[in-house]
């Protein structure tokens, strides 16, 4: 005997009502950060500048170490240049989404997209 013959209508029924419960949360609830429009940059914990990601500039922050160099174009930023030893700020790249920061502690400075909404990737209570 076939285990799909024990099936019936309405288990189909459940089953699709479940993956449409399924789909609709995932709509609802997963949210990969909002559009940004500016970059906060923090030198030794404090706001050094907030910039418009609207244009293209650059802008070079002091920090214990010397400079990072800040570039945004297309509406995302980066850390160009910074003088940290290991240069993972560096390496992290481009940033475009809404929350997501890139943070260069050996030279105590930061840059953090914010926009309408943020995106969470852990709560904490």
């Amino acid at each position: 005997m076939s285990a799909l013959r024990l099936v019936k209508s309405g288990d189909w029924l459940v089953f699709a009502a479940g993956l449409l419960t399924v789909a609709w949360l995932t709509a609802q609830f997963w949210h990969r950060g909002g559009t940004a429009d500016r970059v906060v940059i923090r030198s030794g914990g404090k706001v050094f500048a907030e910039v418009t990601l609207s244009g293209q500039q650059t802008v070079t922050v002091p920090g214990p170490l010397g400079n990072s160099v800040i570039e945004i174009d297309q509406r995302r930023a980066r850390v160009a240049r910074d003088p940290s030893p290991r240069q993972y700020c560096v390496q992290q790249g481009w940033i475009s989404r809404a929350g997501e920061a890139a943070i260069c502690l050996p030279n105590q400075v930061s840059i953090e997209l914010a926009g309408a909404e943020k995106a969470y990737d852990s709560l904490n209570y």
